[in-house]
């Protein structure tokens, strides 16, 4: 009778405990809240990773667009970088500048025997371009790194803290000498809440930067190949001053 009585109050008190995300949160215990709070945040975090650099690489792709427009547009060189070199406000016009700023310091020094000096100054040139790209890209992918992180670490953080609220159960086993599902269901529910939270992480955070590390290479390469396209025209004007 009396082990039927604490049956009966063991799953009392569990027909009332409070299954919300909310209500498990506030019953659980301090190191699972901990964990909790901290897959949250990652969650927030990521989020905020994501929109960021998925605005960001369609507005660098629009403004590489449109610079590329001016630059085969057959205009001049000089009135181009004259208009935007000062103060770029993209990687593709940054290269641009840099690029043209090197050109015209030789240019200045050599005058009209730049020509003795072109494999120096092609060299140089090529140089600070790729400098500058690689500047420019680890600008772009700043933050990268910690959606990798968060995508392989949350699970076992939430893994972590499902652990440690299991162990909190067969504690309450342990206390009450009660077996029944309705005395621990409260703590595994705490428990795989945690690991929940991990996956609601890691799963944007992996896919994203998986999409996003695509969409970064392609960018890369498009600066690659404009550089490599500025220089070859470079070399051209080189040869005709010969």
């Amino acid at each position: 009778m009396e082990g039927n009585a604490m049956e009966m109050a063991a799953m009392g008190a569990a027909a009332g405990y409070d299954f919300s995300m909310w209500g498990l949160f506030v019953k659980a215990d301090l190191v699972v809240k901990g964990v909790m709070v901290l897959l949250v945040f990652a969650s927030v975090w990521c989020w905020a990773i994501i929109v960021e650099k998925i605005l960001r690489l369609r507005r660098l792709n629009k403004m590489a667009g449109q610079f590329e427009d001016k630059f085969w547009s057959g205009g001049s060189l000089d009135d181009l970088y004259d208009r935007v070199g000062s103060q770029p406000q993209d990687p593709m016009t940054a290269v641009f500048a840099a690029a043209m700023r090197e050109w015209r310091r030789a240019a200045s020094k050599n005058g009209a025997r730049v020509g003795a000096s072109r494999e120096n100054l092609q060299d140089r040139i090529d140089r600070v371009m790729q400098v500058t790209v690689t500047r420019e890209t680890d600008r772009t992918e700043k933050y990268m790194t910690f959606l990798a992180s968060t995508g392989s670490t949350a699970p076992f953080i939430g893994l972590f803290g499902t652990v440690w609220g299991i162990m909190n159960s067969f504690q309450a086993i342990a206390m009450t000498r009660n077996t029944s599902l309705a005395v621990v269901a409260p703590g595994i529910a705490e428990a795989l809440f945690a690991t929940a939270l991990g996956l609601v992480a890691a799963i944007p955070a992996v896919v994203a930067y998986n999409k996003l590390s695509r969409e970064l290479d392609r960018y890369t390469s498009r600066l690659d190949s404009f550089a490599g396209e500025f220089s070859a025209i470079l070399s051209r004007q080189m040869e005709e001053r010969e």
